[in-house]
């Protein structure tokens, strides 16, 4: 409440109830006028109030969506206040005159601002030093045309998401652009214009300096406010990928450990394990007589016992056979004729 108070007395202070003469008012403007004096419309605070909160948080939602607002004010009491603005924001802006098409056909305008950022990159880097001095002086010249026309929209890639307006009158064919693409639009609506055709009014004084002031300044805050969340936001994304990615490494990590030690140390499968206790054991069964039994250890199954036992020799050893060496126990060697 007391801000609203605080609010509403910056609102009296700069003249933002101010309207036009009585002769000069729009029938459509009259929820928004609280009275008449002398033959000038008063606008009520409290309806200015509420349009300039829900405008508010319409633009800090499109900021913090990561989508772009444009500022429109040519006219000359606003110029250099909402150019402050935009640049603080870091939003589009247009304040010398509105180019017909801006929006409509911003293709052949984006290709306008591509030759404005083309010439100056050639007087910056020097490839304008061969030519003439004529020359040079005719692409500055056209640059600063183009500069004071373009300039506030020459980061812009898309057409924006919004556009804000001082003066809906003096801005008709901008307002009128916006409809045809379904862009929002947001302005500041006088007692002399239609509020209906802006999507979010705030009924004030378009002329007065203060007033302009505070009202671009108030919603400047809101999308610097959603600007500040949406870097939040990222911030916190980016640190919980960050350990997700790290927790993801470390488990990969434990799992290779894991099969490095269950290769090294768990039971002996296959030849490896096999060969290294037939080798061992094994080795004594053989007999005189040249034969071969089985190993204490086979070639398949664990390494604790072969495939076949060696304790005794698979075949008696007769005259000139092979015994079945023996393994761990051993076998007896053939006897001799």
């Amino acid at each position: 409440m007391e801000d609203n108070k605080t609010l509403h007395q910056q609102l009296l202070e700069a003249g933002v109830h101010f309207g036009h003469l009585k002769k000069k008012w729009n029938p459509k403007m009259l929820p928004y006028i609280f009275a008449e004096k002398n033959g000038i419309h008063i606008i009520d605070l409290n309806k200015t109030i509420e349009g300039l909160d829900e405008a508010a948080t319409a633009l800090k939602s499109i900021a913090k969506s990561g989508k772009k607002i444009m500022f429109v004010a040519t006219k000359k009491q606003a110029k250099e206040i909402v150019a402050e603005a935009a640049a603080r924001a870091n939003m589009p802006f247009v304040t010398e005159r509105w180019l017909g098409g801006m929006l409509t056909n911003f293709s052949t305008i984006r290709k306008s601002v591509k030759k404005m950022l083309s010439i100056e990159k050639m007087l910056q880097d020097g490839t304008m030093d061969s030519v003439t001095k004529k020359e040079r002086l005719t692409l500055t010249r056209s640059k600063e045309k183009m500069e004071k026309v373009l300039g506030g929209i020459s980061q812009m890639g898309r057409t924006p998401a919004a556009l804000f307006m001082v003066d809906i009158s003096h801005e008709h064919i901008a307002l009128a652009e916006a409809k045809r693409l379904g862009i929002s639009t947001f302005a500041m609506v006088d007692t002399n214009s239609d509020p209906s055709k802006v999507d979010f009014a705030i009924p004030s004084n378009d002329d007065a300096t203060k007033s302009i002031a505070i009202i671009t300044q108030y919603l400047t805050a809101a999308i610097l406010e959603g600007l500040q969340e949406r870097a939040q936001v990222k911030e916190n994304e980016e640190e919980t990928s960050d350990d997700a990615n790290e927790g993801r490494n470390r488990g990969l990590e434990i799992t290779e450990e894991d099969n490095e030690g269950g290769r090294g140390r768990g039971p002996g499968r296959g030849r490896s394990a096999g060969a290294g206790a037939g080798a061992g054991a094994g080795a004594p069964g053989r007999g005189p007589g040249g034969g071969r039994g089985s190993g204490g250890g086979g070639s398949r199954g664990p390494g604790g016992g072969g495939s076949r036992p060696g304790g005794g020799g698979s075949r008696p050893g007769g005259p000139g056979g092979r015994p079945g060496g023996g393994g761990a126990g051993g076998s007896r060697p053939a006897p001799r004729h």
